[in-house]
């Protein structure tokens, strides 16, 4: 017979020797089990999109207008300029990066570490510039 008839009713057995296992604890045994740990992480990087760093070394016009605007800036320093930066952040896990902006107020270019200062005390690397604005206030 298959039925189970003789141990149906029986009572549930109770260790004497070990306490009872919480839920959670029991539910975690039938969880599923990672054998590559780290490979979704390795996934999501690999998926995860970066910007290339646009070289303006080639456009004469756009350097000069950048070389022109950082000469106004320290002739005009004590004024209070704010400016709107655009610039490249490279990647630390991948080729690329991405451009980001930042607006403030000008303060100095720092020229023993290659920076251009905001008073609110960010720092951009010269080289990492791809445009620069003044904010003509109307």
């Amino acid at each position: 017979m298959n039925d189970y008839s003789d141990i149906i009713d029986l009572p549930h057995h109770v260790s004497k020797t070990r306490k009872r296992m919480s839920m959670d604890a029991r539910a975690a045994q039938f969880s599923p089990f990672a054998a590559l740990t780290g490979y979704d992480e390795e996934i999501d990087e690999a998926a995860r999109l970066t910007d290339d760093r646009l070289d303006i070394s080639f456009d004469d016009a756009k350097r000069e207008d950048l070389d022109r605007t950082i000469g106004y800036l320290e002739e005009h320093a004590s004024e209070n300029i704010t400016i709107k930066v655009e610039y490249f952040v490279p990647d630390e896990r991948k080729e690329g990066g991405e451009y980001r902006i930042v607006q403030g107020v000008f303060k100095r270019i720092d020229i023993s570490d290659g920076t251009l200062c905001f008073k609110e005390g960010i720092k951009i690397r010269l080289n990492e510039i791809y445009s620069l604005d003044i904010d003509h206030e109307d």
